[in-house]
């Protein structure tokens, strides 16, 4: 059993929660605490209650408040040594006993949940994506990807339910009020995953157990959750995909989402 929550994902900041019989997670923690707190208590869900923290990333909206979460609940962070070492400001607030590395492609758990973390293409020390297993149920989260590759739709493979970066529009970039340098930063190899692609990926991931789907991390300024949300369905529709087969949906930046049941 796994059950997967959005607390906040856009890129203003980024917040998951997941749960399985014996265990509770979070992932990243990159807005205030007290959005945290606030997002947990509906879920019914105590901080102090949680085992852990995974780190995707050291960029600011994935871990705001990471280093007071830790040190208010003592709750463990689990990380890549890479990303530790480029977020001082949080890991001094972390004791030692609660900082927990990991290696890329190499699992370990968290009681009975099985995690893997997979390397993925952005500007930051060492980003990575997380498979999550229990019980045979698995589920991938994937967000900051500057361009799809191989390996990583491998990895993606015979999840269940994935939480993929829909983060802009082609067009709606172009025309937004970002600074060019930027635009080329979000739609560079390094950046982020346009709508575009991301439907092509889900897609592709319906050949497999693919069940559930949600897109998340969308930028403020250069996409729409209806028109991510579309792209997604015109691709299915264009390439003569059963639609009913996908469960489909768009994380909001500012209100939890639903507890979903994989």
């Amino acid at each position: 059993m796994l059950n997967f929550c959005s607390l906040y994902s856009g890129s203003s900041g980024n917040c998951l929660y997941v749960e399985s019989e014996n265990a509770k997670v979070l992932i990243d923690a990159g807005v205030s605490l007290k959005k945290i707190e606030a997002g947990l208590k509906t879920l019914n869900v105590d901080p102090a209650s949680l085992d852990g923290i995974l780190v995707t990333h050291e960029h600011s909206d994935h871990i705001q408040s990471l280093g007071n979460l830790s040190k208010k609940f003592n709750l463990p962070v689990f990380a890549n040594s890479e990303t530790l070492d480029s977020m001082p400001k949080q890991t001094d607030k972390i004791s030692s006993q609660n900082i927990k590395k990991f290696k890329i492609k190499e699992n370990f758990s968290i009681k009975d949940i099985e995690i893997t973390p997979f390397a993925i293409p952005h500007d930051a020390a060492n980003p990575c994506g997380f498979n999550i297993s229990s019980n045979s149920e698995k589920i991938s989260i994937a967000t900051d990807i500057g361009h799809m590759t191989n390996e990583i739709l491998k990895q993606l493979e015979a999840s269940k339910f994935i939480l993929l970066e829909s983060n802009y529009d082609t067009e709606v970039l172009k025309c937004s009020k970002y600074p060019y340098i930027l635009k080329q930063r979000i739609a560079g190899p390094n950046g982020h995953l346009s709508n575009e692609v991301a439907s092509k990926v889900i897609n592709y991931l319906l050949q497999g157990n693919l069940e559930t789907a949600m897109l998340g991390h969308l930028s403020k300024e250069s996409n729409f959750p209806e028109l991510a949300y579309q792209t997604v369905v015109d691709e299915l529709l264009r390439s003569g995909t059963d639609v009913s087969k996908l469960t489909l949906s768009v994380a909001s930046r500012d209100k939890v989402g639903k507890l979903i049941h994989i």
